[in-house]
């Protein structure tokens, strides 16, 4: 199945999305902290169905209790970079309000001149996991959607800490859809991909992670509580822009794409803030 956060004509709710329609759940006004995996096994639909097309998408999950990443994920990225391949996973957070959806503009701040992209699968928590052991953490994940983990270098490297690059306000796409686990199959085989006002930039395929989505649950897990609506990004693979030569840089008006087998396409515009 597929769900969404949306908001038509000032109402907001979460959706099961069928075809082209959008089915709100009942008493539901956003994916998150209230629908857990077992409240999208079935969920409470009810009967009203809006075209997709009449909706606004709101980011997969608006306000996620935690929004934690991976960095240094694939080789081919670290190779391209400054750093050595890891034995333990690299981790950084983002707040929520870095999130937008599907469609709308990535915001170029005024103080970064060397904004880049980052392709990304990211999952969604369903169920609460402290501890948990890598052979059970699949089965905490409630569904994958496709993110863009963009970055402000220059602020990126400024300290050892990658906070400062990471989640400026309205930066960060997260949709459009989240997909339940049964749809997707097996999560360490899907093409990923990302196109730049139509050119490709970052190909790769989820076989590559360095660290699997059962070792990163559970690593988190170890150090912190999960709970449903909580989103992981799994890491970029190689590509991205500011590692090219020359330079690559998000620029007013450009368009990305992020597209993920099996997960679907995230396309958004970027503006400069005004």
């Amino acid at each position: 199945m597929r769900f969404a956060s949306c908001e038509h004509r000032g109402r907001r709710f979460a959706a099961l999305v069928e075809g082209d329609s959008a089915q709100p759940l009942r008493g539901i006004a956003e994916l998150g902290r209230g629908t857990p995996s077992e409240v999208l096994a079935d969920p409470p639909v009810s009967d009203e169905r809006i075209a997709l097309e009449e909706v606004t998408l709101l980011p997969v999950v608006p306000h996620p209790g935690k929004i934690i990443c991976m960095g240094l994920n694939y080789r081919e990225h670290v190779a391209e970079g400054v750093y050595e391949v890891p034995d333990y996973p690299v981790l950084f957070a983002k707040f929520a309000d870095s999130l937008i959806a599907a469609g709308e503009p990535i915001i170029l701040p005024p103080e970064s001149s060397a904004v880049d992209y980052e392709a990304e699968l990211a999952l969604v928590i369903g169920r609460q996991a402290r501890r948990i052991r890598a052979a059970d953490a699949l089965g905490a994940v409630a569904g994958y959607t496709v993110a863009n983990d963009v970055t402000m270098r220059d602020y990126q490297y400024r300290t050892h800490q990658w906070l400062a690059g990471k989640t400026w306000a309205c930066s960060t796409p997260l949709g459009p859809f989240l997909v339940t686990p049964d749809e997707i199959g097996e999560p360490h085989e899907l093409d990923i991909r990302l196109d730049l006002n139509g050119e490709r930039m970052q190909s790769a395929n989820t076989r590559q992670l360095i660290f699997d989505i059962p070792t990163i649950i559970a690593t988190i897990s170890e150090f912190v509580p999960l709970a449903p609506g909580d989103v992981i990004l799994t890491g970029t693979p190689s590509g991205v822009g500011y590692r090219r030569e020359p330079k690559v840089l998000l620029r007013d008006g450009d368009r990305v794409v992020v597209e993920i087998e099996r997960v679907g396409r995230l396309e958004n515009p970027v503006a400069a803030e005004r």
